[in-house]
């Protein structure tokens, strides 16, 4: 799939505000083009703190919500926590959970069965509550949607506190408060909280309003940024204070189960980035809910026994390698339906064989191969598809997935992605009515690679790599800086990793600048292009280290490659092609 590279070209005065921020013009140009403009939102950006994070008590529905935890506390009643399945609702419960035994309210956590029950609160889970004595029911990162059931739990005398981030549909739930960012009339000056994000500020207030020092809110902070980053939250405003600073308390963690899982996936001891949350930790928490059971998760993160919580933490990797096992054979059996076949706008897909909970992981990875939104469904009982859909930027999902909602039984989900259930009578018109309405072009398909400096490697000095580090975390929202230089001569290469799956190359610029330049992922697709433009000699002549006819382009980020007590610059490439 060619991608389209685009120079960014906005403009501002780099060297003055340079020279106010104390950082090179370079890394004012990124901030610039990741849309910060003033140099206010420029100093939050690199030099934000704990107490630049938004008053909680902005967020319309928290000090009412806080007023009803304050009153069950007083009266002695019992809090039920109804959470979802993912990462996201397994951190929310969890924050939950320990804010509300600090101020001494107790109560359970209480989730849905992914496969029986589907996304979301349910009347098994109003019954189950009940009749353990539970008067106050909150959600979290669900019951936006889920009018229904919570009118059920209102019916049984439910005081219910509803707090989630997703988008608000026509009509609002019958809680007592409602706790989302996006909903109408709101206050607040984020809206891209995840579902944990909603409950530590839900926390936050509720201590403030009972007198817990402040550092008992910090302790949060792990939780939230796991939730953040695996939740794919963009990481602008105040989550990206929220991740950078539950980065660092993560590194040293104190909670057992934390440092349980660290350690069997052997990450004890290291510098982490939002990366290791989103490819190791976030997938472990979001694999048992996915083809296990969301309580192995939870018995983890309660576990405080070391020995026992590295049995757990073990269990947790296991699951997720049978998880990643699943997930290669449903795109396999994607990419094998495409084969051969015209693309539509919007690729929707029927898997049966899949497990239903890994759609949606499926569909995101056609969509990276694609540049297509796609959904994919799998048959569950009495004649129904579920369905799970990943989008492209030029396409709001939820928008579009709206004016179909006749279509279908269940539906929730934001611009980028959305889950679903109908009927699989409906799916032929689903299909025909998401292709005919889509408005997507030729053009909306290709991948947009935004360059943030046309850079010579030699620019790339260690100081400035250094420099790169205060635009941290990276993720969604907040990418990694691309830089982009022509014309480089691949002196010699050599693939590496287990399976052969990684490409090192040492490079030489037109200016004699030489480097080593690391391609992590796409190796056989690179061969593929270099066949195609260089001819299969060349490239052998490359592997062989001798004297080649191979000219690319890369987009790349440097970084500082330490190995036996020396620094070199090492540049990961992200892109190329050929430029005659």
């Amino acid at each position: 799939m060619r991608e389209r590279w685009i120079l960014e070209t906005k403009k501002a005065d780099f060297d003055a505000l340079a020279a106010k921020l104390s950082v090179p013009p370079l890394l004012v140009r990124c901030m610039v083009n990741r849309g910060l403009e003033t140099e206010e939102e420029m100093r939050r950006y690199l030099y934000g703190g704990l107490e630049d994070l938004h008053d909680p008590r902005q967020m319309k529905g928290v000090s009412e919500a806080v007023e009803l935890l304050r009153r069950a506390e007083a009266r002695g009643e019992s809090v039920g926590i109804a959470s979802d399945f993912d990462c996201d609702g397994i951190f929310s419960a969890y924050i939950l959970w320990l804010g509300f035994r600090q101020i001494g309210l107790t109560g359970n956590i209480y989730t849905p069965d992914r496969i029986i029950e589907g996304y979301g609160l349910n009347r098994r889970i109003v019954n189950e509550a009940k009749a353990a004595g539970v008067t106050v029911l909150v959600t979290c990162d669900n019951g936006i949607a889920a009018n229904e059931a919570v009118a059920y739990a209102k019916e049984q005398g439910m005081t219910v506190i509803v707090t989630d981030h997703h988008e608000v549909q026509e009509e609002l739930p019958p809680a007592d408060v409602i706790v989302d960012p996006k909903q109408d009339g709101e206050t607040y000056p984020f809206c891209g909280l995840c579902g944990a994000g909603v409950a530590f500020k839900l926390i936050c207030a509720l201590y403030d309003a009972c007198g817990v020092a402040a550092t008992e809110k910090w302790k949060l902070l792990e939780y939230t940024a796991i939730a953040t980053v695996a939740d794919v939250m963009e990481l602008r405003d105040e989550n990206r204070i929220l991740v950078k600073y539950g980065l660092q308390q993560l590194e040293k963690t104190s909670h057992v189960g934390l440092r349980a899982l660290l350690e069997v996936q052997g990450m004890a001891g290291k510098r982490l980035n939002a990366g290791h949350i989103g490819f190791v930790i976030g997938p472990c928490f979001n694999a048992a809910g996915r083809i296990s059971t969301v309580s192995a998760s939870f018995d983890l993160l309660m576990e405080t026994e070391y020995g026992e919580a590295l049995k757990k933490a073990q269990k947790l990797k296991e699951i997720n390698e049978a998880r990643k096992a699943m997930t290669e054979e449903g795109v396999k059996q994607a990419t094998a339906m495409l084969e051969g076949k015209p693309l539509r706008d919007v690729l929707v897909l029927l898997l049966p064989d899949v497990h239903e909970s890994l759609a949606g992981i499926v569909a995101g990875r056609i969509k990276e191969s694609t540049g297509h939104p796609v959904i994919v469904f799998t048959r569950i009982s009495d004649g129904n598809v579920k369905g799970s859909g990943r989008s492209i930027e030029a396409y709001h999902m939820f928008h579009e997935l709206l004016l179909c909602k006749d279509l279908m039984s269940r539906f929730g989900g934001h611009k980028m992605a959305a889950g679903m259930t109908l009927p699989e009578a409906n799916l032929p018109e689903l299909t025909r009515r998401l292709n005919e309405q889509s408005a997507l072009c030729e053009e909306d398909f290709r991948p947009v690679v935004k360059i943030d400096a046309a850079m010579p490697v030699g620019y790339a000095t260690e100081r400035l790599i250094e420099e790169f580090e205060r635009m941290e975390p990276f993720g969604v929202g907040n990418p990694k800086p691309v830089f982009a230089e022509q014309h480089f001569s691949v002196l010699r290469a050599q693939q590496l990793g287990k399976d052969g799956n990684v490409l090192k190359m040492h490079v030489q610029n037109r200016l004699g600048n030489r480097c080593e330049a690391m391609l992590f992922r796409g190796k056989e697709e690179f061969e593929q292009f270099l066949m195609e433009n260089f001819g299969e000699r060349e490239l052998k002549r490359m592997y062989d280290g001798k004297e080649n006819d191979i000219d690319v382009a890369f987009t790349y980020f440097p970084i500082l490659n330490e190995f036996r007590g020396s620094r070199t610059v090492q540049i990961q490439v992200s892109g190329y092609c050929r430029i005659e």
